[in-house]
């Protein structure tokens, strides 16, 4: 009798970051991942062109997690990770932007290092610099801002990150993310500071073809939001940045000229 044995792959996990949408957005590096992977976890913000980088026989599994569906909570995804790696092999663990931006990407490599699975992370591009700078907005510029602040609008409890009262008071630029439904709460802090015509732009779907962009000041930007239909997923940039996208000008014009007038 000849004693065969089974082969069985070394489990590993990759963190991959899938950038801000456009599938041609992601790292080659993270490309080459996708194309080795025997397994594919994938989020609700991850375009699915990503997928195409993907091997002929990998499996993709959708974990993503959105209001309003079915969707999978943390623990049940690390589980998922662990579980596809021990039997399967290589698992890619693939999150939209960046995977240590608000993707909670250092608890699933923790996760991961609990069962002495090797895990390695590749960057993405995280939206929260990449769509502005997109739309030709900086985060930084000279004379206008020299820092940026990333905070996210909503925290885990539902409500505005405390970050953001800090924030509000600063010169730097602000980008939020996940902060479109706050976005009457959030436009109040900069009024309280006195920041009523700072400049504003709020982004929807960065990179893709649902692309649209509301600009305006913060006394104005609620019904600009309205006015263009941007909704979820969006991103928000409070700062004197936003000024220099071509269409703040008109904007600009109106407020001079109402200052003349007054």
């Amino acid at each position: 009798m000849i004693d065969k044995k089974i082969s069985r792959k070394e489990p590993r996990i990759t963190l991959v970051g899938a950038g801000p949408g456009d599938p041609e957005l992601i790292t080659m590096k993270g490309a080459n991942a996708l194309k080795n992977a025997d397994v594919i976890l994938y989020d609700a913000l991850v375009n699915e062109g990503v997928l195409d980088y993907a091997g002929p026989n990998a499996i993709k599994v959708y974990v993503g997690k959105r209001s309003g569906e079915h969707s999978y909570g943390q623990d049940a995804i690390n589980k998922l990770m662990i579980d596809y790696a021990l039997n399967y092999g290589h698992v890619v663990r693939l999150k939209g932007g960046d995977p240590f931006v608000f993707g909670r990407g250092y608890e699933e490599l923790d996760f991961a290092a609990g069962y002495s699975i090797p895990a390695t992370v590749i960057p993405g591009l995280s939206s929260s610099i990449s769509v502005p700078g997109l739309q030709q907005i900086p985060v930084t510029h000279r004379g206008l801002s020299e820092s940026f602040w990333v905070v996210t609008g909503t925290t885990a409890s539902g409500k505005i990150s405390n970050d953001l009262y800090e924030a509000a008071r600063s010169k730097a630029t602000v980008v939020v993310l996940m902060g479109l439904g706050k976005l009457r709460e959030i436009v109040k802090l900069f009024q309280n500071e006195g920041k009523g015509l700072l400049p504003v732009a709020a982004i929807q779907s960065g990179s893709t073809e649902n692309e649209k962009l509301a600009v305006g000041v913060v006394d104005t930007i609620v019904e600009v939001v309205e006015e263009k239909g941007i909704e979820a997923p969006a991103l928000l940039v409070f700062g004197q940045v936003v000024s220099l996208h071509p269409s703040f000008q008109p904007i600009r014009d109106f407020y001079e000229a109402l200052k003349e007038e007054l």
